[in-house]
């Protein structure tokens, strides 16, 4: 007999300190993120805001949400950063879930939560029309940039170190990778 099907009242019953997501009737959980990847997510989203959602050094036209559930139907998918094209949503909703698929995403990437990221998230993100998805990962300084070209993910870049970086869709302004990495190497 097979497994039954993870439901919504299934992750609603996870302790706090885990996040919880749902991908195909499968239930996932990941502990909190370790400050790292916390800081580099915060230090990125205040670059993006700042430029993009604000308007100020950038063009604006954004809006972005840190660690928001997306219920993308049957599935539950909690990105560290998301963005939406302000035609696409002009505000931020007052729900807890959003239902609508960002025009980009950025994983930040753990230990704990890589294969999850990379394997499990990334078809559900092409299967809801995500057009950019970017992989980060602070342990090795690692961002990868992909866009989405006829329902699969192409690679724009894969840029290793603290240089600063332009990368779609957000080339309009230079990342400082220096400081959304941390002033420490390890």
């Amino acid at each position: 007999m097979g497994k039954k099907p993870a439901t919504y009242a299934d992750l609603e019953a996870l302790p706090d300190h885990v996040v919880g997501e749902l991908v195909a009737g499968e239930l996932y959980a990941s502990p909190r993120p370790a400050a790292r990847h916390a800081s580099a997510a915060i230090r990125l989203s205040s670059k993006l805001v700042g430029a993009f959602e604000w308007g100020s050094g950038g063009p604006g036209g954004w809006l972005f949400l840190g660690e928001q559930e997306l219920h993308l139907h049957q599935d539950v998918l909690v990105p560290d950063v998301a963005g939406w094209r302000l035609e696409r949503m002009p505000d931020v909703p007052d729900t807890v879930a959003v239902s609508l698929a960002p025009d980009w995403v950025c994983e930040v990437l753990s230990p704990s939560t890589w294969k999850l990221d990379r394997e499990v998230k990334m078809p559900v993100y092409a299967r809801e029309g995500v057009r950019h998805v970017w992989l980060m990962d602070p342990r090795t300084r690692t961002l990868e940039v992909f866009s989405l070209r006829d329902g699969r993910y192409e690679a724009l870049l894969t840029h290793v170190g603290s240089a600063p970086v332009r990368a779609e869709p957000f080339d309009a302004v230079e990342l400082d990778l220096a400081l959304i990495w941390g002033r420490t190497e390890s």
